[in-house]
C-alpha cells in the first residue's frame, strides 16, 4: 500500500494512462531513476513550485491525450517528443507565479547541463537566480523550459481547446476532448503540415492502479 501523497499529482491519469503506477511513484521523486533529473540544482525549490513539475512530469508519462502533437526525434536517448502542446492559460501563469522565486540557473532545461556525477549541474559559467529573472513572462517559462514541448495558449480552461496539466478526475478527463478536436484538425489538414498525430495512445486504455 503506498500513501496517496506519493502518487497524487498523477492520480487524474489512474483509470486510464500511458505509465504504470511504479512510473508515478518516481515521478515524485526529487530526483528520479527515470532521468537522474535535480529539479533543486539552486537550492531547495518551494513545494508550490515543484508540484507543477511533479505534474509536468505526470502529464509527460501518462496522459493518453498527447498524441496529435507527438513527433518522431533522432536522438540517443528518445525517439519520440512532443511539441508545441497548447496548454492552457491558466496552468502556465499558475506555473510561473509559484515558482518566480525560487531558484534555477538556465532557461533551456532540455539540454547544456555539466551531466559529469551523473545528474545535472549547472554548466560553468552560470549563476543561480529567481526563475522570475531567467523567464520574466509566463510564456518563457512554459516555452522555453522544455524546447517548446509546451506552447502557451489563449484558451482557458474547460475551453475544450487547451490541455489542463492537472484535473479532478472525478468531474472527468477534459483533454480528451481536447485531443480529438486537434487530431480531427490535423487529419483535414487544418493544422500546419509536418506535425505527424500520432493517435495509438489517444486510443491506449491502460488502468493505472494507485493504491491509497
Amino acid at each position: 500500500v503506498r500513501p496517496a501523497a506519493k502518487v497524487a499529482q498523477c492520480i487524474p491519469w489512474k483509470k486510464n494512462a500511458c505509465c504504470s503506477a511504479k512510473v508515478s511513484q518516481e515521478l515524485h521523486r526529487d530526483t528520479s531513476s527515470l532521468y537522474n533529473f535535480n529539479w533543486e540544482h539552486c537550492g531547495k525549490m518551494k513545494p508550490a513550485c515543484k508540484r507543477h513539475f511533479i505534474q509536468d512530469n505526470c502529464l509527460y508519462e501518462c496522459s493518453p491525450n498527447l498524441g496529435p502533437w507527438i513527433q518522431e526525434v533522432n536522438q540517443s536517448w528518445r525517439k519520440e517528443r512532443f511539441l508545441n502542446v497548447p496548454l492552457c492559460k491558466e496552468d502556465c501563469q499558475s506555473w510561473w507565479e509559484d515558482c518566480r522565486t525560487s531558484y534555477t540557473c538556465k532557461t533551456n532545461w532540455q539540454k547544456g547541463w555539466n551531466w559529469t556525477s551523473g545528474s545535472n549541474k549547472c554548466p560553468t559559467g552560470t549563476t543561480c537566480g529567481t526563475f522570475e529573472f531567467y523567464f520574466p513572462t509566463p510564456a518563457a517559462l512554459c516555452e522555453g523550459l522544455w524546447s517548446n514541448s509546451y506552447k502557451l495558449s489563449n484558451y482557458s480552461r474547460g475551453s475544450g481547446r487547451c490541455i489542463q496539466m492537472w484535473f479532478d478526475p472525478a468531474q472527468g478527463n477534459p483533454n480528451e476532448e481536447v485531443a480529438r478536436f486537434y487530431a480531427l484538425a490535423m487529419s483535414a489538414g487544418a493544422m500546419p503540415q509536418g506535425i505527424r498525430p500520432l493517435l495509438l495512445c489517444l486510443a491506449l486504455i491502460l488502468p493505472l492502479w494507485l493504491h491509497e
